[in-house]
């Protein structure tokens, strides 16, 4: 089927430029699930169906760079804590979930996403190893390991939600010999690349040298990398606590050979221009979790300074449990706002700039730009419907600006991912919304006589 959408406010994000690709009035064709051709005015093309927006925005689909979705269920925990408390709380309650329950958390996690407009994620899986509470900043790595099904069935509640994503896993090298850390990364790097590669987008490496006691913990990742040809992003210098630790570790990634082969930090708060300055010469690139970093009280990343740099930089909305509402353009304004408020300067992030690294800039560090993250012919077309009009926020004066400052979920009307509504007024089209929803509604019943009522 091919769709012909008309009478669109039409922000496409183009690669190469910082121009945000503003039509005001633009029509799009749609064959075969990709971006056949875009216009102005009158179509000069015909469709089986026609999408007329009357006026709306049609905006890419958002991009997170960095999600945990299986934690969608898991919302309001450790609210008192920084990072490792929280992760106590959060993580030590899916310690004693099921692969079945992390199957239908993950599959209501990645539904959440659809229907706030996030259309691709680079999906953090909860690791074989069971979360331990930090000590002097890092783990025991004693505990014991799940079975690879922990793993499939996250990457299989992903898939069936109909979200596009990059499945990262840990490599828990504290557990078993070197054959078996590689066997067991290999099994699960090869259970998703044997779904839809229009789904799954590719396989990375959830990077856990930040937390790892192991000392050859950089290299067994880089070794992956290598082997099975996938990226790495690494929970890095997220925390305030034990800061001078946490950048002893940036040696272990740098000297191993890891920064020129596709490595991300996730966060980077806690660092120096030193190390923003070597990751930069390295060719590394980091996603950064607005919403997240403020929830946690971590801090505030150097993004601007990392981008004048010349570091590539996308942003994700991290976990549900820790930005508890999936809102893209929540997470942009925090992002604008943490960022003026820091430097005291408006021009350190723009509106432009805070949509092109929610969309094209983290599909960029993923590695997936070729396919999503940009509304440009050949791509996919994952788009968003939103109404400026409903609720009304008067005349729109810049109108990309007004997309990025004043709308919300509220104007959301519709969600499409390859041509296909996934999402209408919030209401997921999926035929499994309404078992994940009771699925996950059923945890406190069943975790809670486990391990007690989490903080």
């Amino acid at each position: 089927m091919s769709l012909l959408v008309t009478h669109a406010r039409l922000i496409t994000i183009p690669a190469g430029t910082a121009d945000p690709g503003y039509i005001e009035d633009g029509w799009m064709l749609i064959e075969d699930g990709r971006i056949a051709a875009i216009g102005s005015g009158t179509p000069d093309a015909a469709a089986d169906e026609t999408l007329d927006v009357a006026g709306a925005f049609v905006a890419p689909g958002f991009v997170s760079s960095h999600s945990h979705l299986f934690t969608s269920g898991l919302r309001g925990l450790g609210v008192a804590d920084t990072l490792y408390g929280w992760c106590d709380a959060m993580l030590g309650t899916t310690a004693h979930m099921t692969p079945e329950q992390l199957y239908w958390s993950t599959l209501h996690g990645s539904l959440d996403f659809l229907s706030n407009g996030v259309t691709t994620a680079y999906n953090f899986t909860d690791p074989l190893q069971a979360w331990e509470s930090m000590v002097d900043g890092k783990r025991t790595g004693t505990a014991g390991i799940r079975g690879l099904e922990y793993h499939y069935r996250q990457a299989d509640g992903t898939l069936d939600a109909g979200i596009r994503f990059v499945d990262a896993s840990g490599m828990d090298v504290t557990v078993g010999s070197s054959d078996e850390v590689f066997d067991r990364f290999a099994a699960e790097v090869a259970h998703t690349r044997a779904m839809d590669a229009d789904f799954a987008l590719g396989s990375s490496i959830m990077g856990q040298v930040q937390w790892s006691p192991h000392p050859e913990a950089a290299e067994f990742e880089v070794e992956a990398m290598r082997r099975y040809g996938v990226t790495n992003q690494a929970h890095f210098l997220e925390s305030p606590e034990a800061v001078e630790h946490q950048q002893s570790k940036f040696a272990l990634y740098r000297d191993a050979g890891a920064l020129g082969l596709g490595l991300m930090f996730g966060h980077f708060i806690q660092t120096t221009p030193e190390i923003i300055a070597e990751s930069v010469s390295g060719g590394a690139s980091m996603s950064w979790q607005p919403a997240s970093n403020g929830r946690l009280a971590s801090g505030v990343a150097l993004v601007p300074e990392m981008l004048e740099m010349g570091m590539k930089v996308g942003v994700g909305l991290d976990d549900q449990a820790c930005t508890d509402v999936s809102d893209p353009w929540q997470n942009m304004r925090m992002g604008i706002y943490m960022q003026r408020a820091r430097t005291k300067d408006p021009l350190s992030m723009m509106p432009e700039l805070m949509l092109r690294l929610h969309t094209l800039g983290g599909a960029e560090i993923m590695g997936v730009d070729d396919r999503v993250g940009s509304l440009e012919v050949g791509k996919f077309a994952d788009f968003v419907v939103v109404d400026p009009r409903m609720p009304d926020v008067g005349p729109l004066w810049h109108p990309v600006r007004s997309y990025v400052l004043a709308m919300s979920p509220r104007n959301l009307k519709a969600v499409y991912v390859g041509g296909r509504l996934v999402s209408e007024n919030g209401v997921s089209t999926n035929p499994l919304a309404a078992e994940a929803s009771a699925k996950v509604h059923e945890l406190p019943a069943s975790v809670i006589p486990l391990r007690g009522h989490p903080h």
